[in-house]
């Protein structure tokens, strides 16, 4: 049988050209791959997914370990110095890899025939060509490799594992219940909390594990419910329940390991450790339990688990207190929390972990606050916290928002991104891009992406994060045009929440794009506003729709009741309104006020950084009347976008585009808008719509 089928594309034989050329470099991973391809990585990501049906740490895997077998079989190097050579830092790892790969562990090479399963082919599975002959046997093959191949060749399984395709909740999953304190201390609770957090944390860094986030299991601390009862909540395979306490200078931990579906055992151990050697308490109780479930920790994995968070069992103490009132997150108990992390990094100046938790709670306590009070704070904590540990989730996260802080959203979102490459089920990551992904730096597709996947992870939360996330879920649906999909978890977000801060008006609009009536969806959200006359939002949407259709003396007094409600409550959110706000304003007769706010929109639109920028801008020189300038940039923008809202086929019914309208390039533009937006569809809908039909 021949050698593995070589790749068909230009691109996927440059990739793997570049692989090539840095395989002995073991950090050589996704974002050094994405630097050298000139590509961002969520392109990469997307371009090899589409080509391959792989990840791409799965892609450079497989190039790995075809130079592995080729140095195997045509040089006279043991397994150890080719491990080595093709960038794995374990050997270990690398036979690990190698027999769930081919089958058969490196050191059986030379007695084996030069066959190549065909798997090996980094080519999309459509284009593979069996030999008939072999077909049985390479399909065998992926099976005997139940923990590798046959995962790795279904899309979407290896990141989600907790997607249930049998029905009886998958193998890799786990959830770390809240730890008990065995002392009649309460103020050793922190500690305790502390260990619980560890576990987690250092479960959720590997890949080949589904772990249940903190929230999700947080509501079982105080409950009664059965494990197999909580495992059938979560979907969920194993639990973790621990308990323990502080004996002088000594920490006593009660780790059980239990079967979700059958509530057995399955294995315990109590560890007695000094106090001052918690971390490596920590990293031998995620060990232990990663031994146990047969989970495939990576090298890089083992890596970030085993690093020490600070050398200072003190400061680390001063860590603990702190992030306990952190998690508690009401306003008194992050400012409580800062004097703790001050002193933990005071003991330990290079403490990257307390400097990233601190630039969260500071950021937190920043949110709500239109004069930003600790942006010094902010931007000093994140930049120590990514001096001292530059490849931390905490340290990624931590600089996202310094620039989070500073609305320079764009520049946030690789750092979120890069987060998540080093901690895959960080519910808080997802929550951030999805919704930078929405409102900051607007990207339907990627919305979409990250909604569904912050769904996958909030699986089994509490009833108002599941709804948030059905929220943002249908959200991102209705922008990409799935308008029956978007109903149907709109209203699976009101059912669990029916107060739903955003959800509502949200149903109203997934109305509004399917029969595309301003009347009704006005009539709509009148009779949502009536319940609740202080949502100064769901008044800024009747004002529009007033607008669209041209009743601007009822979208002016809507805007009055709208902005003034908003002040009162010292927020400005709706600045990319302004235009709409202003020319309701002049066409009701109020022009001095209308002008101000168009004015206050072309300063907007000019600082403006998002794919939008040259959209409203062309509606701004719309109005002006300089048709020309507008049709300029409203071409640009279409020409140089290729993601686009809903909303833009509707640009025709609004009045703010009249002038637009008469120009003789305008109906040519909006039928590009569309071709382009229905093809977006067609791509979301083959790469996610498995994905989000049964969430």
């Amino acid at each position: 049988m021949a050698d593995a089928l070589l790749p068909e594309s230009d691109f996927l034989i440059e990739l793997t050209a570049v692989v090539e050329k840095n395989i002995a470099n073991e950090q050589f991973g996704v974002s050094e791959l994405a630097d050298e391809m000139s590509m961002s990585r969520s392109n990469l990501l997307r371009k090899v997914k589409k080509e391959t049906k792989l990840s791409v740490s799965q892609l450079i895997n497989q190039v790995r370990l075809k130079r592995g077998m080729e140095l195997l079989r045509k040089t006279s190097q043991n397994v150890s110095e080719v491990s080595h050579q093709v960038g794995f830092n374990s050997t270990s790892y690398f036979i690990k890899c190698f027999r769930e790969y081919y089958g058969y562990p490196p050191g059986e090479v030379g007695k084996r025939d030069n066959t190549t399963p065909a798997e090996t082919a980094i080519v999309p599975e459509s284009n593979r060509e069996f030999p008939v002959t072999h077909q049985k046997k390479v399909r065998l093959a992926w099976v005997a490799g139940a923990v590798g191949i046959l995962a790795l060749a279904v899309a979407g399984y290896f990141f989600w594992p907790g997607t249930n395709h049998n029905g009886k909740g998958p193998e890799k999953s786990i959830a770390v219940l809240p730890f008990k304190n065995d002392s009649n201390d309460s103020s050793n609770v922190y500690l305790v909390n502390g260990l619980m957090e560890a576990t987690l944390n250092n479960l959720q860094k590997i890949q080949d594990l589904r772990v249940i986030s903190r929230t999700s299991v947080e509501k079982y601390r105080n409950a009664s419910r059965s494990i197999p009862e909580m495992a059938k909540e979560l979907n969920v395979k194993y639990f973790v329940e621990g308990s323990g306490q502080k004996l002088g200078d000594r920490i006593v931990l009660n780790i059980q390991l239990i079967d979700g579906e059958t509530d057995k055992h399955l294995w315990s151990k109590q560890y007695r450790r000094e106090a001052k050697d918690i971390f490596e308490l920590q990293e031998e109780v995620a060990k232990n339990i990663t031994q146990e479930i047969e989970v495939i920790i990576t090298p890089e994995e083992a890596s970030r688990i085993g690093k020490k968070p600070t050398e200072d069992a003190v400061a680390y103490d001063y860590y603990l207190k702190g992030r306990d009132l952190f998690y508690r997150s009401g306003p008194k108990d992050l400012e409580e929390s800062i004097p703790w992390f001050r002193k933990a990094v005071e003991k330990d100046p290079k403490f990257s972990l307390a400097y990233a938790t601190a630039t969260m709670v500071y950021y937190y306590l920043d949110i709500f606050n239109t004069q930003k009070r600790y942006t010094a704070e902010v931007d000093d904590f994140a930049e120590k916290a990514i001096l001292y540990d530059a490849r931390s989730a905490e340290s990624m996260i931590a600089k996202a928002l310094s620039f989070a802080q500073k609305h320079q959203y764009e520049l946030s979102v690789p750092y979120l991104e890069k987060a998540l490459e080093y901690d895959p089920h960080s519910g808080l990551v997802l929550h951030f891009l999805t919704e930078f992904y929405n409102i900051h730096v607007p990207h339907p597709p990627k919305y979409l992406e990250y909604a569904i996947r912050k769904v996958k992870a909030d699986k089994g939360a509490d009833s108002t994060t599941v709804s948030f996330g059905y929220f943002h879920l249908s959200n991102a649906l209705l922008q990409n045009g799935f308008l029956d999909e978007a109903l149907k978890y709109n209203q699976k977000a009101l059912q669990l929440d029916p107060k739903n801060f955003f959800a509502g008006y949200v149903n109203d609009y997934i109305h509004y794009a399917q029969d595309r009536d301003p009347k009704k969806a006005a009539e709509r959200l009148r009779k949502r506003w009536r319940k609740a006359t202080t949502r100064f939002d769901i008044l800024q949407e009747i004002g529009k729709m007033d607008f669209i259709q041209r009743d601007y003396a009822g979208a002016a007094s809507c805007y009055d009741s709208a902005t003034a409600t908003m002040k009162m409550f010292g927020l400005d959110i709706f600045k990319h309104e302004y235009l709409r706000i202003g020319v309701a304003y002049v066409l009701a007769g109020q022009k001095e006020k209308g002008e101000d706010y168009i004015r206050q929109f072309k300063d907007y639109a000019d600082q403006n950084h998002t794919m939008y920028k040259d959209l409203h801008l062309a509606m701004y020189y719309s109005y002006e009347g300089d048709t020309n300038k507008g049709m300029e940039l409203f071409k640009r923008f279409t020409n140089e976008q290729d993601n686009f809202l809903y909303w833009l086929l509707l640009i025709p019914t609004d009045p703010i585009a009249d002038n637009l309208k008469k120009h003789p390039g305008f109906d040519a533009v909006m039928k590009e808008i569309e071709r382009k937006y229905w093809k977006m569809h067609e791509e979301m809908k083959e790469k996610w719509e498995d994905d989000f039909k049964n969430l």
